[in-house]
């Protein structure tokens, strides 16, 4: 199962109730965090997670309101007695901008690992997260993240009995090894089916529509996507600053498949995003406001 939390929904602006931009997942131990904008501590204290096991932290862009909050963060990990290294993941640029804003922070006692995109789309594999990054529009270089947690065939114990392969030997062969018994040779595909649906989530904010969301976005159980905008008349608003409408958003999410749709990263000016969410139900009909501290359990499918 994966746990998601949305830390922060706010755009620019943190507001009352309102954090910065941030969302969290936590999966067999391992903590991830895309952004980290003003009051994502506050906001994982809220949600009563805790800061030691964060392993990785994705950023879609440099604009202070999705980068704010990493100082802080970084110290707070270092109390909670991290020792062993954290993956920093950002477009170009993150090394240095990261040593920047460690001028307040300077001493930590644990590792930053680096990766630095450039290209159009990435693929990492870190304890376990499947990660795919990929080039959106913004008015700098940014990324969206599909995060996936795959999901291994089923092992076939009459089989493998029927083979008759010792039971100390299933776990090897369930995970894709071969082992190797009186010189004969048994392979995982002889015991193990063809690989399960698993779970998919994708994040985006702070770009126009373009294919590779939807592209990335394909089949996701839950799409989180930027809805700077509710109102029907602030679409040219959106095409100027390089952000997106609760429309544009639905459209992705139908033309992607999606299971759910999440709106985040609100304008200021949109006090009430509620308000607006019935206008797109036409065009998407499973999609809501998201909200600091909403969560969801994703579970594998039977």
């Amino acid at each position: 199962m994966l746990d998601v939390c949305l830390l922060g929904t706010s755009g620019m602006l943190p507001l009352p109730n309102r954090w910065l931009t941030s969302l969290m997942t936590r999966y067999n131990g391992s903590s991830l965090l895309v952004d980290c904008g003003e009051g994502t501590q506050i906001a994982i204290k809220e949600k009563g997670w805790s800061f030691n096991p964060i392993d990785v932290i994705l950023f879609t862009h440099y604009h202070a309101d999705h980068i704010s909050g990493l100082p802080g963060l970084l110290l707070t990990i270092g109390n909670s007695d991290r020792k062993t290294p954290v993956t920093l993941i950002g477009p170009k640029g993150l090394i240095k901008i990261v040593n920047a804003l460690r001028i307040i922070a300077p001493e930590l006692p644990y590792e930053l690992q680096f990766i630095e995109l450039s290209e159009n789309s990435h693929h990492f594999e870190i304890n376990g997260y499947h990660i795919d990054a990929f080039r959106v529009m913004h008015t700098v270089p940014c990324y969206g993240y599909s995060i996936s947690i795959p999901r291994i065939g089923k092992f076939d114990v009459n089989k493998a009995r029927e083979l008759n392969i010792p039971q100390v030997f299933w776990n090897k062969l369930q995970h894709g090894g071969e082992v190797v018994i009186e010189d004969k040779v048994f392979t995982s595909d002889m015991v193990v089916g063809a690989q399960r649906k698993g779970i998919k989530v994708t994040y985006c904010t702070d770009s126009r529509p373009v294919n590779a969301i939807s592209l990335n976005a394909a089949d996701s159980d839950l799409f989180i996507c930027e809805g700077m905008y509710g109102e029907n008349d602030k679409e040219c608003k959106a095409k100027e600053n390089r952000h997106m409408t609760f429309e544009e958003a639905a459209k992705l999410a139908r033309e992607a498949n999606v299971k759910e749709l999440w709106l985040t990263h609100f304008s200021p000016s949109l006090i009430r995003p509620a308000d607006y969410i019935d206008n797109i139900k036409t065009i998407f009909s499973n999609v809501c406001v998201g909200a600091d501290g909403k969560s969801v359990i994703l579970h594998f499918e039977e």
